[in-house]
């Protein structure tokens, strides 16, 4: 017999306070973890261990619930149990609303302490002299590539990557009003001002493109001009209370940008294996004939699978390259361990950037 509204709330209500109960006696198991964590002087946050949980609890679930929304269901549950030992500092470009700060709310949840940053180069002083224990960076944009100051910081950091999170990036343009009358100028990071250039080029050509330090940078001055307009995501506009004139002006429908969690070494570690791993590394070979080619043969001989390769100049005067590698796999599986022992052979310079657990 069906159950009517009433009915079906009361049964609502009971279950979540099985709900409740249930989640108060994990916290109180991870609590017990984290004692145990001080005493062997070991770290509370594993993202690979994190990373096994959410993938097996989605090969797991029977429905209605999608795989996402499980991952976000327990993101949080982790973060509010690990907040009750202690909350993770983590720094990113700021002010409140960017995709930097929604990219560390993807990976850490919500239960952190915020560290806004000017500049990506305040993230990692940040994250370097312990003000913040975690920094995240934008590194890569699947419309503009690559983000040349996240790589090149990442060359000369103690830092090294212990995650990464990709997000679908959607451009709004916000501003006091609701319509388009009026705007003389766009304020927007310049990453997103390219991202956005053939819809800005359509409707609004006469506007200025003024680039900013950060996208809620650009959607905080225009809360105080009706004139401007920013570039930046809803989150922001209801930071700074704005309207959203234009809906997803992005070139690119499939807009998405991959950013890097840092941190010192002593902060944590580099994670075991999870099953679906990732080693980012930066070389440099000698000038001479087949010197690039050389460094892809091993890992065709050794079966491994690279993702990424990305040159920077050496700014050597010189005319000399690094190289940014990117490889399936964990050092801890002999075919990778060989493949990038053979490589390592090979170069002039070498640097493993990080191992981590791969994003989803």
């Amino acid at each position: 017999m069906a159950k009517n509204l009433g009915e079906l709330r009361t049964a609502i209500d009971a279950v979540d306070r099985e709900l409740l109960a249930l989640l108060n006696r994990r916290a109180a198991l991870a609590g017990q973890v984290g004692e145990l964590k001080r005493a062997e002087g070991s770290t509370v946050f594993r993202p690979e261990r994190e990373a096994q949980v959410i993938h097996g609890l989605q090969q797991a679930n029977p429905g209605p619930l999608k795989a996402g929304n499980v991952a976000t269901i327990w993101r949080e549950i982790m973060s509010a149990c690990r907040a009750l030992e202690a909350p993770q500092r983590v720094a990113y470009l700021g002010p409140a609303g960017t995709f930097s700060e929604q990219a560390a709310l993807h990976f850490f949840g919500s239960s952190i302490e915020h560290v806004p940053c000017v500049s990506f180069d305040e993230v990692f002083h940040a994250a370097a002299a312990g003000t913040a224990d975690f920094g995240v960076v934008p590194v890569e944009n699947s419309t503009e590539g690559v983000v040349t100051r996240s790589l090149d910081l990442l060359l000369q950091s103690p830092l090294h990557i212990v995650g990464e999170v990709s997000l679908l990036v959607r451009h709004h343009l916000l501003r006091l009003a609701p319509s388009l009358g009026g705007i003389e100028a766009v304020l927007a990071h310049p990453q997103a001002l390219a991202q956005c250039q053939g819809w800005l080029n359509k409707h609004l050509p006469g506007a200025e493109r003024r680039a900013v330090a950060s996208n809620a940078e650009g959607a905080r001055l225009a809360a105080g001009n009706p004139a401007w307009a920013g570039i930046a995501s809803e989150r922001a506009g209801s930071e700074f209370g704005l309207h959203l004139a234009a809906h997803a002006i992005q070139d690119d429908a499939f807009n998405r940008t991959r950013f890097a969690v840092v941190c010192l070494p002593q902060t944590l570690e580099a994670p075991r294996a999870s099953g679906r791993d990732c080693v980012s590394l930066v070389v440099s070979v000698p000038n001479r004939p087949g010197a690039v080619h050389d460094i892809l043969v091993p890992l065709k001989r050794h079966g491994v699978s690279m993702t990424r390769f990305e040159s920077r100049p050496a700014r050597s005067g010189q005319w000399e390259y690094f190289f940014y590698i990117d490889v399936q796999g964990h050092p801890s599986q002999p075919h990778v361990a060989a493949a990038l022992q053979d490589l390592q052979s090979l170069c002039a310079f070498y640097k493993v950037l990080g191992t981590y657990p791969a994003g989803e």
